[in-house]
């Protein structure tokens, strides 16, 4: 599968949606934008049907969020919050 750059709009909206907490930090994954907190991706932009980064390895305790979602500010929002209390219970990866 050909990797794509995320749309800018897309990467806009993901921006948004992004919580202002200080322990909340982005890099890119598999080269797009992700949010991480304590070491743990918790959001990213990707433009993705399944989350697959390599085939036979889909990554189970991710979702790709419905495009309804993404044009929708305040739904986006409430998704990646969800994302981020999840992340919140997640003990801190260990640095490498």
């Amino acid at each position: 599968m050909a990797w794509k750059k995320s749309p800018p709009e897309l990467i806009a909206a993901f921006e948004k949606a992004k919580p202002s907490g200080p322990s909340v930090t982005a890099r890119p994954m598999f080269g797009y934008p992700a949010l991480f907190l304590n070491g743990n991706m918790f959001a990213g932009a990707t433009t993705a049907k399944t989350f697959e980064p390599m085939p036979g390895r889909p990554m189970k305790e991710y979702v790709v969020v419905p495009d309804a979602v993404v044009t929708n500010p305040a739904k986006l929002r409430a998704w990646v919050d969800q994302a981020y209390a999840y992340a919140k219970k997640l003990p801190a990866k260990k640095a490498r």
